[in-house]
């Protein structure tokens, strides 16, 4: 399933709920519907860089999570284990589009929504 969020301050930001289910985890919000207002946004800034920090610093805990979060996804034949290490995307990378949306919204006191 797909999420959408929306902000007038930036354009929308789609993405697969497993990868959003995290982001939203960390800023204890809703995963099918809510709100992070203007005046939340800075916290929801503060909280997500924080999580995006440790995960740099702990990318063993990061992939251990899309492991858990992807269990079905297996090396190609072809793949040996460092490669599949090389491509795997972190959370920073999949968190970085909806900081982005954060930042536009704290500095354009804006609301973030999603499932509406």
């Amino acid at each position: 399933m797909l999420i959408t969020f929306k902000s007038q301050t930036s354009p929308d930001v789609t993405m697969v709920q497993e990868h959003a289910q995290r982001i939203l985890d960390v800023l204890n919000k809703n995963h099918t519907r809510g709100v992070i207002t203007a005046a939340e946004a800075a916290q929801a800034v503060q909280l997500l860089e924080k999580e995006v920090a440790l995960s740099k610093l702990h990318p063993e805990v990061d992939a251990d999570h899309a492991n858990h979060t992807h269990p079905h996804h297996l090396p190609n034949d072809d793949e040996s284990p460092e490669m599949a290490e090389k491509n795997h995307i972190g959370f920073a990378q999949r968190a970085f589009p909806l900081l982005e949306m954060l930042r536009a919204a704290r500095d354009g006191n804006d609301n973030i929504v999603w499932g509406i």
